[in-house]
């Protein structure tokens, strides 16, 4: 007898009391009736068998939410978004009796709350516009969601943007667009290239235009003669020192005198003695 009295009694005792660990949050339940005041981390004194205890997690969480939009181009945007939250210890009360448990948390507030920041935030640029201003399209979003879950006592940390996808037709627009603008600048490179290389064919025929024009004078000028001779003996030297099949000869004349030594040999061989 006096065992069975102990043990009810050690049991009232051990059911008189719970102990909150860091990070953790409690709401009391009489009767299954939520108490007013949350139960922070210590030891906290309860009634025993009529009373219970929720305890929440208060650290950060992090759960993954996809999300889906329209553009204001009406084009299709998809996301998948890393948000890190916990809840606010002074609301656990009002969470327990709204949402229930974490996982009620995620499900109904966090996951629609996440889908309806985004489409906030898709709606204000067009498609190419979230691709090069996904900063400015984060901020956005981080906004709607901090206001949003604020109200029902969860504190968003940090977001973070996993993924962003596109429609497949935005997606070969892309790649079209992308092709198109190589294609235009190699159009633009063959044409500098182009119009380089007639510069270049205008000043060579500038050079030779010149060049004649100074070889003209030098003819013109006196001692002409002269340089057509010097001409002829460099030509020779360049053959090899050999007799030249066509001997170039100036005597009082502008015009120098080709002279064929070879084919004068040939005619003075095939005159009759």
């Amino acid at each position: 007898m006096l065992s069975f009295l102990a043990i009810v009694g050690l049991a009232l005792v051990t059911s008189s009391f719970v102990i909150i660990n860091p990070g953790q949050a409690g709401v009391l339940s009489i009767l299954g009736k939520s108490q007013d005041g949350v139960l922070l981390e210590g030891i906290h004194l309860k009634p025993p068998l009529v009373s219970t205890v929720d305890v929440y997690d208060v650290t950060v969480q992090k759960f993954e939410v996809p999300a889906q939009s329209s553009t204001k181009d009406l084009q299709d945007l998809s996301g998948r978004f890393a948000i890190n939250f916990r809840l606010d210890p002074t609301e656990v009360v009002n969470i327990r009796r709204t949402q229930g448990t974490l996982e009620n948390i995620v499900s109904k507030i966090v996951a629609p709350q996440t889908q309806e920041s985004f489409k906030i935030a898709a709606a204000r640029r067009t498609v190419e516009e979230a691709i090069t201003q996904r900063a400015e399209l984060k901020q956005d979003f981080d906004d709607a969601l901090t206001f949003r879950l604020d109200k029902y006592g969860i504190l968003v940390l940090d977001t973070s943007v996993v993924d962003l996808t596109f429609s497949t037709e935005f997606a070969k627009a892309v790649e079209d667009k992308q092709i198109a603008e190589q294609r235009a600048r190699r159009a633009v490179y063959i044409a500098q290239e182009a119009e380089q290389e007639a510069q270049a064919e205008i000043n060579r025929a500038k050079g030779r235009a010149e060049a004649q024009r100074l070889i003209a004078e030098t003819l013109k000028a006196k001692g002409g003669q002269l340089v057509l001779q010097k001409e002829a003996i460099e030509a020779w030297k360049g053959g090899g020192a050999q007799v030249p099949r066509v001997l170039v000869m100036g005597q009082g004349s502008n015009v120098p005198l080709l002279f064929d030594l070879q084919q004068a040999a040939s005619d003075e061989a095939d005159q009759p003695g």
